[in-house]
């Protein structure tokens, strides 16, 4: 398991006053059927952060994988873009400890105290780099966020490891000061 990942479930009960087991029984019962709803109910109702809620969804809908999995599944047929993946999720993780990395079924989000990146493997041969850069030109790597919508204003495509250089690690620092 992702080591933040685990420091964060670990730190739950203190945090949050519940472990995540609790937390998903919680879900279940109310039983809700999109993630926004949930996040809401949890921020809103129970008054937790919007890493500790969205952890909390994500996880009780990815129940019977573990994280792990969740990202292997995601890059079964892909596997030469692990590479790139791994240098992003190194990348974000220097920059301390209140970064989370959320596994999801067909991503993984990036959050500090908001998501400020999100990782897709959109076709065999590229990776989808979702950053959230409010008033930010766009420019020739830089693109429009496409297909992610409000979810992050930018997008960056990435075929290959070396793209992961030091203009796209200012980017990822850039979205991370932001989350506040």
């Amino acid at each position: 398991m992702d080591k933040v990942l685990k420091t964060m479930i670990d730190n739950m009960p203190e945090k949050t006053g519940k472990s995540l087991g609790e937390w998903i029984k919680i879900l279940d019962f109310k039983s809700f059927e999109k993630h926004a709803e949930a996040l809401k109910y949890l921020k809103m109702d129970h008054g937790l952060t919007h890493g500790f809620a969205n952890t909390i969804v994500t996880l009780s809908k990815d129940k019977n994988e573990s994280p792990e999995d969740l990202v292997k599944n995601q890059y079964q047929g892909k596997e030469d873009l692990k590479e790139i993946y791994e240098a992003l999720i190194d990348v974000v993780k220097s920059f301390g400890d209140e970064v989370t990395v959320t596994p999801k079924k067909g991503s993984v989000s990036i959050i500090r105290k908001k998501q400020f990146a999100l990782i897709k493997p959109a076709t065999k041969t590229r990776i989808d780099l979702g950053l959230k850069l409010v008033g930010k030109e766009l420019g020739l790597r830089l693109e429009n966020s496409g297909p992610f919508g409000s979810m992050c204003t930018h997008r960056v495509k990435l075929s290959d490891v070396k793209q992961v250089d030091s203009q796209l690690k200012e980017w990822l620092k850039e979205a991370f000061e932001k989350a506040k």
